[in-house]
C-alpha cells in the first residue's frame, strides 16, 4: 500500500481557480511553478492542475524543484532566477520567501508576472485568505493603497505603545491576489496594501502579538523599540527563549533591523495561523517588517525580509484614523 500523500480533487480545482483567475494565465503564456523540499508536494499540485488542461488552454507548464534556502530573502539559485525571468508568469511556491529578492526583481523587469507563496501549506489552500472573494479583496486592497501613496506620517498605537513613521516621497504598494498585467508581482493568498517607510525616521515602541517571522504564531506579546528607524530592543519571551534570541539576526547588521515596512492586512477571510504569509493579510491588522525594502520602493537590501503582526491596532494616515482597535473607519 502507497504511503505517499494523498490529494483531494477539490485542491486541484482551487488550484486551477487560482492559476486562471488570480494569476490571469492566458494561451501561449508560459506558467513557471517554482518549489522547494518542504513544498514539493504543493509544487506537484500546481503542476498537475494546470498541465491537466494546458494543450487545451495553449499553455506551458514547468515546475523546478530547488533546495530550501536558509532564511526568507535568500536569493534562488542561478538557473532558477534565470527560469523566473524567461517565463510569463513565475508562481514561487516555496518554504522561504523569494518576494524580496533580486531574481523577483529581475524577473518583474522583465515583465514576468511574479507570485509568491512562502510558507504555503494545503491547509491554507484548503480554507482561509486562498477562499476569499478577490473582487473585494482588490477594491479594498487598492483604496489603502492610494492612501499610502499620499500620506506623509504614519503613527500606530496600541496599550500604550505608539510607533511613528515618515512616509515622505514613497509609494504604497498593493498585494490584492489578482495579477494581470506585465510585471506584477505580490503575494498569493494575498490581500494588503504596503509601503516603503523612510529608513532613518521611525520611532517608539509597539506591541507585536500576533505573529512573528522567525517566532511564528506568539504565546506571549513581544515588544520592540526603534530609534531612528533602526531596531534597538526586544522584550519578551516564550518556551523557546527570549524573542531577541531567536531573531538575532536583527541586530547581526544594521540593514537587517532597519525598519523595512509598514503593511495593512485587507482579507477578511485570513485566518491566524502563524504564517506570515496569510497572517500578514488578517483584516484590520497592521504590521512592521525590518531588513529588505529595495524591492518595493525603500533603499535597503539586507540578509533577511522579518514581518511581525499587531492585532486590533489603531492607525493614523497623517493624523486621520484609518484603524480604530482593529476596526476600519474609512
Amino acid at each position: 500500500m502507497s504511503t505517499e500523500p494523498t490529494l483531494e480533487a477539490d485542491l486541484f480545482a482551487r488550484a486551477l481557480s487560482i492559476v486562471e483567475t488570480n494569476l490571469s494565465l492566458q494561451p501561449k503564456e508560459t506558467l513557471l511553478i517554482v518549489a522547494d523540499e518542504p513544498t514539493r508536494l504543493i509544487g506537484q499540485l500546481f503542476y498537475e492542475a494546470a498541465e491537466a488542461v494546458a494543450a487545451q488552454r495553449d499553455w506551458t507548464v514547468l515546475l523546478i524543484v530547488m533546495p530550501e534556502g536558509k532564511i526568507d530573502g535568500e536569493e534562488p539559485p542561478q538557473p532558477v532566477a534565470a527560469a523566473m525571468a524567461a517565463a510569463d508568469v513565475a508562481l514561487c511556491a516555496t518554504q522561504k520567501s523569494l518576494t524580496h529578492t533580486s531574481a523577483r526583481i529581475n524577473a518583474a523587469a522583465q515583465g514576468t508576472r511574479v507570485v509568491t507563496m512562502p510558507g504555503i501549506t494545503l491547509d491554507m489552500l484548503r480554507d482561509g485568505a486562498a477562499c476569499a472573494n478577490y473582487a473585494d479583496v482588490e477594491k479594498r486592497t487598492l483604496e489603502l493603497t492610494e492612501r499610502l501613496s499620499v500620506a506623509q506620517t504614519a503613527r500606530i498605537e496600541k496599550d500604550g505603545h505608539v510607533l511613528t513613521m515618515s512616509l515622505k516621497n514613497r509609494p504604497g504598494v498593493p498585494s490584492p491576489g489578482v495579477y494581470r498585467v506585465p510585471g506584477a508581482c505580490g503575494n498569493f493568498p494575498s490581500g494588503e496594501a504596503y509601503i516603503a517607510p523612510v529608513e532613518t525616521d521611525a520611532f517608539g515602541t509597539m506591541v507585536v502579538d500576533g505573529s512573528m517571522v522567525g517566532v511564528g504564531k506568539l504565546a506571549e506579546p513581544m515588544i520592540i523599540t526603534l530609534e531612528a528607524g533602526r531596531l534597538t530592543n526586544i522584550e519578551g519571551a516564550d518556551e523557546n527563549g527570549p524573542y531577541a534570541d531567536q531573531l538575532e539576526i536583527l541586530f547581526e547588521r544594521p540593514e537587517n533591523g532597519t525598519i523595512a515596512e509598514l503593511g495593512i492586512g485587507t482579507n477578511e477571510r485570513a485566518i491566524l495561523c502563524g504564517v506570515i504569509l496569510e497572517d500578514e493579510k488578517l483584516y484590520g491588522t497592521v504590521h512592521v517588517a525590518f531588513g529588505t525594502n529595495a524591492s518595493f520602493g525603500g533603499t535597503t537590501k539586507a540578509d533577511c525580509h522579518y514581518d511581525g503582526i499587531i492585532l486590533n491596532p489603531t492607525l493614523y494616515l497623517d493624523d486621520q484614523l484609518v484603524i480604530d482597535q482593529g476596526e476600519f473607519v474609512i
